[in-house]
Formats: C-alpha cells, sequence, structure tokens
C-alpha cells in the first residue's frame, strides 16, 4: 500500500494543489477542512505525514500540532505547516510546538517534496533507533519561554511511566539547565535560540539542551559545586562577583541516570529510566 498523507487545510484549491504534487510522489491522499477533522482522521487511518494549514475554522494549525505532538498515539506522525507567507516568528512558534517542516506559498513542487522527504525520514530514524516519539522545541532564551516550554514537556511526562515525583524532578532539571544554558551559554542575549529535544523510548526519557554558544570544559568549573566539596566553590563565585548558587549540575546528575555533555560543552543529554514493573 502507498504512504498516506493528511492534508488539512480549508480551502479546496490549496488541498487540491497539494493533493495533486503529492500523488505524483507516490502518496494516497486524505483530506480534513477543520482541526477536528484532523484529530479524527489520524485515529481512524495510518498517516504518515501531515500537511497542515495555520489557519482552520475552528483552531490554529500550532494548536493542533501541539495536540498531536502531546499524544504517544500520534506524537510520531510529522507536521508539515503550510502558511500563506514566509515568517520567522511562524517557523520558531511551530518548532517551539513540535512541527517537522514548514513551507509557505508561493510553494514550489521541489520544496514540497524536500520538506515531506525531510520529515519522512525524521521518522524513520526514530522508529529505527528504537524511540517511540520525539519533539524539538526551539525558543528564545528568555525565562518564559522556558517555562511555557517546560509546561509543555510536563504534559507529555505525564504520560509516561514515571511518577509525579520524577516528574518534578525533571521539570526542576529543565529549569536549572535550562537557565545554565540562557546564563552561560548565550551569556542572556534573548535572540539566541535555546533546543530541547524530548524523545521518549520503551525504558526511558531523553531530554537534549543545546544552546548556540562557545561551549566550556565541563572538568574545569571552580564556580559549579562538587560532590567532594559541595561548598568550596561558594569562595570562588564571590571572589569572581558571581551571584549565589553554583549547584545546578550537582543537583541534575542527581536526579537523572545519566548526565553527559559533548565534546565541546554546548549541549547536554540527560537520561531519565522508567521504573522497573514489579
Amino acid at each position: 500500500m502507498p504512504p498516506t498523507a493528511l492534508i488539512v487545510n480549508d480551502e479546496p484549491t490549496t488541498s487540491a494543489q497539494l493533493a495533486s504534487i503529492l500523488e505524483d510522489f507516490g502518496y494516497r491522499i486524505l483530506t480534513a477542512d477543520t482541526g477536528t477533522g484532523a484529530l479524527k482522521a489520524v485515529h481512524e487511518h495510518e498517516i504518515d505525514v501531515i500537511l497542515l494549514d495555520l489557519t482552520l475554522p475552528d483552531a490554529t494549525g500550532f494548536e493542533i500540532c501541539h495536540k498531536l505532538k502531546c499524544d504517544r498515539e500520534t506524537n510520531l506522525i510529522p507536521v508539515i505547516l503550510v502558511a500563506l507567507k514566509d515568517d520567522p516568528r511562524q517557523v520558531l512558534s511551530g518548532l517551539r510546538v513540535g512541527s517537522n517542516g514548514y513551507i509557505s506559498k508561493p510553494y514550489t513542487r521541489e520544496e514540497v517534496k524536500e520538506a515531506v522527504d525531510s520529515a519522512v525520514a525524521w521518522r524513520h530514524e526514530r522508529i529505527e533507533s528504537g524511540e517511540h516519539g520525539e519533539i524539538t522545541f526551539m525558543m528564545r532564551s528568555e525565562m518564559g519561554f522556558l517555562q511555557e516550554t517546560n509546561d509543555l514537556l510536563a504534559d507529555l511526562l505525564a504520560h509516561t511511566p514515571l511518577t509525579e515525583r520524577q516528574i518534578k524532578e525533571l521539570k526542576q532539571v529543565i529549569t536549572e539547565m535550562g537557565c545554565n544554558a540562557i546564563e552561560w551559554g548565550h551569556r542572556k542575549n534573548a535572540d539566541l535560540p535555546l533546543r530541547i529535544t524530548y524523545r521518549i523510548g520503551s525504558d526511558r526519557i531523553i531530554l537534549i539542551i543545546k544552546d548556540q554558544g562557545p561551549g566550556f570544559d565541563p572538568k574545569n568549573l571552580p564556580h559549579a559545586a562538587s560532590e567532594e566539596d559541595p561548598i568550596q566553590h561558594l569562595d570562588v563565585r564571590n571572589e569572581l562577583g558571581i551571584r549565589e548558587g553554583g549547584f545546578g549540575i550537582m543537583l541534575t546528575k542527581g536526579m537523572v541516570d545519566e548526565f553527559r555533555y559533548n565534546d565541546i560543552g554546548n549541549e547536554v543529554t540527560l537520561v531519565k529510566r522508567f521504573p522497573k514493573k514489579d
């Protein structure tokens, strides 16, 4: 059976145009003209990719994308947002709700194919790696956006085997490491995008927080607390004129099962395994 594309758009001309392009690429086409119809379709059919208009009669494309990505049954369906014009703010908003691509009018056949191929490849990669879902959030380096993303992640975590206490701990972990990325990685430059990736596997949650800064040496942090001497760093921070604190990394390590930075120190990977069943 050919792969199935769901086109969600209330403009018949646009739907027909996208359908014609995707049929030429070997896709079977389903359509919906409302957000409610889209949600119904994904639960009644095997959908391989969704092209979702941003303006629908009963919802925005962002709202529908968010619902699809927060549902473990539909999390891995790639979603490409379709807009009337190219708007960087819409691209960022789409990334914040987990979209896998963005195209705007006037789009070409090649642009549609590139977006669809990339989104479908993402899904295949997740399936082959044994993961059940992934969402990447991109946001401005501001505490308000970090808190909003943390709330979205908490919604996702609530649908996992993690306990309520573990979810609260992971929210604290995201706050601590996100603040570090904003304060140290981006030096509070709000225009630098912060990326948080959520992955769910059969036995674990993986969170990846990446900033755009130059990185640092995780083995040389005299201003951060260490397990050997948790308060020694306070004198260093005082001498450097840094606010009190520096416990974030040590606390985080104690609340996750795996903690590792990349080679240059601008990306941290956090792994939390699900409780073992009795």
